[in-house]
């Protein structure tokens, strides 16, 4: 099997849940870096003309795609046949665990980006978008906290792609919200839900790559 090419950002939290994802089922893949500048160069337009990563070639298949949710989709069933970290298609399971992906690539991924951005990059200061933003933080959090009530996983107790793709965007709540044990203090269901989810090795692989996040204002 050729490498996949992983096109990725070193904070970028949506190239590193695929990159979960690749670790999770063990194929062989570059991750190549990219700068910001460089997304909006003609050369990176032609993979992927929204000029955002990540962004995925499969040498093997000849496929190019962007938009993090549509590549997990294509790597699990591309590439998961035992279901390692997927469900049976046509199965209930099969549904659910896409209603959970397509749940964070709506629900979870913009708001939390837009936390940062209200909070960290806007040039001035809109407190009632942050305070928007920093709410819908909370209210995710509180979805998955009451979905996980007496659960191992997201998805019939087995770990998948499904709990994989909300890591990454979790992974930076205590610093935006500026609240280091937001978890464990307030949503205990998430908090051993976390930690159940990032021992599995793929993921601990990505995690321990560490990032490098701004000062808050």
């Amino acid at each position: 099997m050729q490498p996949l090419v992983l096109f990725g950002h070193h904070a970028g939290p949506n190239p590193r849940k695929v990159a979960m994802v690749i670790e999770e089922l063990g194929i062989p893949y570059e991750h190549k870096l990219m700068e910001f500048a460089e997304l909006k160069q003609p050369a990176f337009e032609a993979i992927n003309p929204n000029g955002r990563v990540p962004a995925l070639q499969d040498p093997n298949t000849g496929i190019t795609l962007w938009e993090s949710g549509a590549i997990i989709e294509y790597l699990v069933e591309t590439y998961d046949k035992q279901q390692i970290i997927s469900f049976l298609p046509g199965s209930p399971q099969f549904y659910q665990a896409k209603q959970w992906l397509f749940f964070q690539v709506s629900g979870q991924g913009p708001y939390f980006g837009q936390a940062v951005w209200f909070k960290i990059h806007h040039p001035e200061r809109i407190q009632s978008a942050v305070d928007r933003y920093l709410h819908e933080i909370l209210r995710v959090l509180q979805v998955l906290d009451n979905a996980l009530q007496g659960r191992n996983y997201l998805v019939d107790d087995k770990f998948s792609f499904a709990d994989i793709s909300f890591i990454t965007w979790l992974e930076i709540v205590p610093w935006i919200s500026d609240q280091p044990d937001i978890f464990e203090s307030k949503f205990g269901n998430v908090h051993t839900w976390m930690a159940r989810t990032t021992s599995h090795v793929g993921v601990k692989n990505i995690l321990d790559q560490k990032i490098k996040l701004p000062g808050l204002k």
